[in-house]
């Protein structure tokens, strides 16, 4: 699909003053839809017809925006980039199959042979893995540094570095990247910033007008919000996300008509299930940090939490997860675990249903003990993921769980 002579449609697309609200219901759409529908239709189909030779030049030799193959684009999808796009303020977006898709298509159109990034420590586990590892296969060296030492930060970058990646809030610590420190960094040394603020989103975070330069998220969670798709997207510049969309076309890791339409779907309600969300999280937060059988909360909107106070500064609200620590040992955490009775015992976040997993026998299960402690994924550790739920029943439910966890 052409990205040509596009701006012709912004003020049918864009609904530039608008708040978040608004913007998450109509923000993308035209108001002239195919069959009057009040939904944007599924367009599903795999490539597109030419009417004749004329329509064919129009749109190779004159940049006619207009679609023609799948892997390059749809419509629906088209509708799901312009809102959020909207959504996080930005230039330009481009939606994948999957959040690692856009993670690793990203870095792989940014970097050459020879290139060299820095990445913090507490970056999700797949995104360390493929930096450290894969990208060496390409001739790209990686340098890992400790989440919050900014000092390490600044001396990690070198006359090749391309850019600084990150995550805020991170997983499962919910650590707090000072995003001026970034940018700060960044821009002594010409650099560019990615940041994945997928447990943040739009609604709690804007990394771009802190100067970021892409954003990226996995829209499987708070996005769609419903724990029945897989996507991803990337965000800010439109010569930066066209730079994306080039390598994107070869690599393929599209999206479908359908996960577009669900995406779409959940984004009508994200600002109020984020709001919810919000909200249990700190009662839910607060509700652990007073029980006698918990050893620690990890929540950045708990005065205890390290970087509150750059939370409170970059930050609308706190988000929907809460990790904490119970005591006891590993048979105490898998009772407290099997005694639970709302919240699903399950790996991911951001849907409506409370989840909750142990990064120990989950995501680290192929680690020694050794190795997860020296992560900080000790045995009594737990993400909790807070749905909509009435907080006062998943807070029930913790505290009966915490209880009989105990029992002989």
């Amino acid at each position: 699909m052409k990205k040509k002579n596009e701006d012709k449609f912004e003020d049918s697309f864009l609904i530039k003053n608008s708040g978040i609200f608004t913007k998450s219901v109509h923000a993308g759409e035209d108001r002239s839809r195919y069959a009057d529908s009040i939904t944007t239709p599924i367009v599903q189909t795999s490539t597109y017809v030419f009417k004749d030779s004329k329509d064919i030049e129009d749109y190779t030799k004159h940049g006619k925006a207009r679609f023609e193959y799948g892997r390059y684009g749809n419509p629906t999808e088209l509708v799901a980039e312009r809102r959020l796009s909207a959504l996080e303020g930005a230039e330009d977006c481009l939606i994948f199959g999957s959040g690692m898709s856009a993670i690793t298509t990203t870095i792989l159109a940014l970097v050459k042979s020879n290139d060299h990034i820095v990445i913090t420590d507490d970056a999700y586990k797949k995104t360390l893995e493929f930096c450290s590892s894969y990208l060496q296969r390409f001739g790209v060296e990686c340098t890992i540094v400790p989440f919050g030492d900014y000092e390490a930060l600044d001396k990690a970058v070198k006359p090749n570095t391309k850019f600084i990646f990150s995550e805020s809030p991170t997983n499962p610590y919910l650590n707090i990247f000072d995003l001026v420190k970034l940018k700060e960094i960044a821009k002594k040394h010409k650099v560019l910033t990615l940041i994945d603020s997928t447990f943040a989103t739009p609604y709690n975070q804007k990394p771009l007008e802190f100067g970021v330069d892409l954003v990226l998220h996995s829209c499987t969670k708070y996005l769609a919000g419903h724990n029945d798709i897989l996507a991803g997207a990337v965000l800010g510049r439109s010569e930066l996300v066209e730079e994306v969309r080039k390598l994107h076309k070869a690599m393929g890791g599209v999206i479908d008509p359908h996960c577009c339409y669900l995406l779409l779907r959940g984004l009508k309600t994200f600002p109020l299930r984020v709001e919810k969300q919000n909200q249990t999280a700190m009662k839910v937060a607060r509700f652990l940090e007073s029980h006698p059988q918990i050893k620690k909360v990890y929540y950045p909107g708990l005065e205890s939490h390290p970087h509150h106070k750059i939370a409170k500064e970059q930050m609308k609200g706190f988000g929907g997860v809460v990790t904490f620590e119970i005591k006891g040992t590993l048979k105490t955490a898998k009772k407290f675990l099997d005694s639970l009775k709302l919240c699903y015992i399950a790996p991911s976040l951001g849907g409506v249903e409370t989840l909750i997993t142990h990064p120990g026998l989950v995501s680290y299960y192929d680690y020694s003990k050794k190795e997860r402690y020296a992560l900080g994924i000790t045995d009594t550790l737990f993400r909790l993921a807070v749905g909509i739920e009435d907080p006062e029943d998943i807070i029930a439910d913790l505290d009966q769980a915490l209880k009989r966890s105990t029992k002989k």
